[in-house]
């Protein structure tokens, strides 16, 4: 019989939300004591800020010089809206989708822009086989699926001379995997995810080529004034350079700005992407080790290294999301994992965000955890049978 006492260490950190993500280690809210509160974004000490923040987002992510960084509303999917209702509709698209919201920009661009797209999808736990796209139309796809825990393992199948735009939804990878920016032609992601920043702000990165596309073709369609890159036929330049669409919170803006230099003071990219390999093997290992639960994802080349999703295996399981939900509310309970049980519409199950600001030990402390909770459900099984 399968000893049932609670472990006894526990994680000194038990979010392991993915999204809103854990706080850099060590976080408090003095670290945000030199936003400037109460002053205009417009002026000099707000937009000194938001500059920086652009600045240091193309440092640490090895941005390329001739590519616009902005900061925009709405979070990853504001910028991905964007992105989508200014450019699309100039050439054929294909739409690729492995998770939940994938689905929703192939919901938004056939039945929202109702264009005649190609859709290609993978079920959860695999991603669309990368060979058969055709890049010579417009693409857009997740670089990493929140909810499926799946991840494209490079940049390779992407053609450099490509006559489409790639459009990346990078939210849970930016910070944590190495994006080839020269496959990329527009790449978004979120504050709130890899850094553990506060939500309601997206980051938009465009290549020249997508400024081309920006500046030489007009949508079919009326954008909205929040959506405008682009005015008489010109990229808006202000956008890139600090002055945001609309208004942003200076106090998220500091928060931003504090994780940047926290990622920076650890080396940077690289020092990002060790981290979250790490947390991420650490559940990886404690997989192969018990047969009663295993990745999602199908294959270890496309195995999401900061989502990373969980399925339960073991036979006496006949009610999957039951269980898996109750393992879930058995550890937030204890007080070792907050928010993992799997996404709303991802097959039952848990997701562990193993993202640059968790920390490995916590992982490690966790994985006990899961195996004692996992136990106990199946004793409570045995005994109601």
């Amino acid at each position: 019989m399968t000893d049932l006492t609670q472990p006894a260490q526990r994680p000194a950190n038990p979010r392991f939300s993915s999204g809103p993500c854990a706080k850099i280690p060590g976080f408090t809210l003095n670290h945000l004591a030199d936003a400037p509160l109460g002053r205009s974004h417009r002026a000099a000490v707000g937009k000194a800020k938001l500059q920086e923040a652009i600045d240091l987002t193309r440092e640490i992510l090895n941005v390329p010089a001739d590519y616009r960084i902005g900061i925009v509303p709405g979070s990853d999917t504001g910028a991905v809206e964007m992105a989508m209702w200014t450019m699309l509709g100039a050439r054929p698209v294909e739409m690729l989708a492995w998770e939940s919201f994938g689905e929703g920009w192939v919901t938004d661009v056939v039945k929202q822009l109702k264009l005649d797209a190609t859709v290609k999808k993978a079920p959860y736990g695999q991603i669309v086989d990368l060979a058969t796209v055709n890049f010579d139309a417009d693409v857009v796809f997740t670089w990493n699926g929140t909810t499926s825990g799946v991840r494209v393992p490079n940049g390779d199948a992407i053609p450099a001379n490509r006559a489409g735009l790639t459009i990346c939804d990078a939210t849970s990878a930016a910070f944590a995997m190495d994006l080839p920016w020269d496959k990329l032609d527009v790449t978004t992601f979120s504050w709130q995810k890899v850094l553990g920043g506060e939500g309601a702000h997206g980051m938009l990165i465009l290549s020249p080529r997508a400024v081309e596309r920006l500046e030489t073709y007009t949508p079919a369609w009326p954008l909205p004034k929040i959506f405008r890159l682009t005015s008489k036929g010109k990229l808006i330049d202000g956008i890139f350079v600090g002055e945001t669409i609309n208004t942003p919170s200076m106090l998220a803006v500091e928060d931003y700005l504090v994780a940047l230099k926290w990622a920076k003071s650890l080396g940077g990219l690289k020092g990002l992407v060790a981290r979250a390999e790490a947390n991420a093997r650490t559940v990886w290992d404690f997989c192969a080790a018990n047969p009663w639960i295993a990745n999602l994802a199908e294959d270890a080349a496309t195995a999401s290294t900061t989502s990373v999703c969980l399925k339960f295996t073991d036979p006496r399981i006949t009610d999957g999301a039951a269980f898996a939900k109750a393992v879930a509310k058995r550890l937030e309970k204890a007080g070792v994992a907050y928010d993992v049980g799997a996404y709303r519409d991802a097959p039952p199950g848990l997701r562990i965000w193993c993202g640059s600001t968790v920390e490995t030990a916590d992982v490690a402390a966790l994985m006990p955890w899961i195996a004692h909770a996992f136990h106990a459900e199946i004793a409570a099984l045995a005994q109601a049978a």
